[in-house]
């Protein structure tokens, strides 16, 4: 009993010395990392980790329930398919054919009212958000220079800095894309106390408009654009122009930071079906039924190659299963997958991904999910 006393007194005493040191080093983020991750069993952020943060929600109103295809879960999973989103400790996936759901399938307790972390799928959403603050006249449009919003921007290239540099992934703002790295500025981001003052510390040292480079940092900037023009928190701009227009049957969750400003890069918490909305809309040229929503020449833009073939505003895009594919995706293979030509929309989402090879853009997994599902809705 006195060793087991020790070794925990020790360990108490190295946790009051860390937190300490975190805090003296202007680090304390790290803490709210370490028990979010580590101390609950993961090595990273988690698809519900929105029980460790404080969360805005996205209100719905008068929702809609999906329309069941006749041929409900009639055509099985085929094995790899199967097996491979079973190795990947998937917890919802969800075929919509024709606007009806014609495939569902849950793992671990979760069902389709199950919320989970939509991670960099929220990408998507804020550029969204943007398109319709352009089309309500409250941004001037995508050429918008930053600086007019957020005076405070810093860097050699700031007065070039415009809205779709921040979408299309070009802002050349001073940002590392790391995730298990816990000093990382996304770390930083994802943990810290303040992520408004954190992006105007970081400069833009590139000139934008010339390079794809992915950075949650742009997408951040992309909302604190969006908060400054409108007024209103992300999470009441999505509600009020997305959540409600399209129906949703449940309330999201959006995480904020400490000062009550949501991580618009990431961390819009909902369940399979309601992000399938995103899907559909998409796949309608920005329509729910009968409501335009999104202006379809920008759904169209969104969907195609920037700077590179492989993504445009938010969406990635894929053409090499014969068909064109575009959809939102999150660190650990949160899809909302597109697939016009066959009227489908795919929603995946799960605690893991196979990790990408190198240069690889899209990941095994991606394609295997594709590649199964044209199988079943060509039938």
């Amino acid at each position: 009993m006195k060793k087991l006393l020790k070794i925990l007194a020790g360990i108490i005493l190295a946790l009051a010395l860390l937190t300490v040191i975190a805090y003296a080093t202007g680090n304390s983020y790290l803490m709210k990392g370490l028990w979010a991750s580590y101390l609950h069993g993961y090595n990273s952020a988690s698809i519900g980790d929105a029980r460790f943060f404080e969360t805005r929600t996205v209100d719905v109103a008068d929702g809609s329930e999906w329309p069941i295809s006749e041929n409900y879960n009639k055509t099985t999973l085929s094995n790899e398919l199967k097996n491979m989103l079973e190795n990947i400790h998937t917890v919802a996936f969800l075929i919509v054919k024709n606007d009806s759901i014609m495939s569902e399938h849950y793992w671990d307790e979760y069902s389709f009212t199950s919320r989970s972390n939509s991670f960099s799928m929220a990408k998507s959403i804020t550029t969204m958000l943007t398109q319709i603050a352009i089309q309500k006249g409250l941004l001037e449009s995508w050429n918008q220079k930053v600086k007019t919003l957020l005076p405070d921007l810093k860097g050699e290239h700031a007065d070039e800095l415009e809205l779709w540099h921040l979408s299309t992934m070009s802002s050349g703002l001073l940002w590392d894309e790391k995730y298990k790295d816990p000093f990382s500025v996304t770390a930083k981001a994802y943990y810290g106390s303040d992520v408004e003052k954190l992006m105007l510390s970081l400069p833009i040292v590139d000139e934008p408009g010339k390079v794809y480079n992915y950075q949650s940092g742009s997408t951040q900037l992309l909302g604190m654009c969006l908060i400054k023009a409108t007024g209103k928190p992300l999470s009441k701009l999505a509600s009020e122009w997305l959540w409600q227009p399209l129906q949703a049957e449940q309330a999201a969750k959006w995480h904020v930071d400490d000062k009550g400003m949501e991580l618009a890069y990431c961390c819009f918490n909902s369940n399979a079906r309601d992000f399938a909305r995103f899907g559909k809309m998409m796949l309608h040229h920005g329509n729910w039924n009968g409501t335009q929503i999104l202006d379809s020449a920008f759904v169209a833009k969104a969907t195609s190659p920037v700077l590179v073939p492989y993504y445009g505003y938010a969406y990635w895009i894929d053409e090499s299963h014969g068909t064109k594919v575009f959809y939102q995706r999150g660190i650990l293979g949160q899809y909302i997958i597109t697939i016009p030509e066959y009227n489908t929309v795919v929603v995946r989402l799960g605690h893991q991904r196979v990790p990408p090879k190198d240069g690889q853009q899209h990941t095994d997994d991606f394609h295997v999910i594709v590649e199964e599902t044209l199988k079943m809705v060509r039938e």
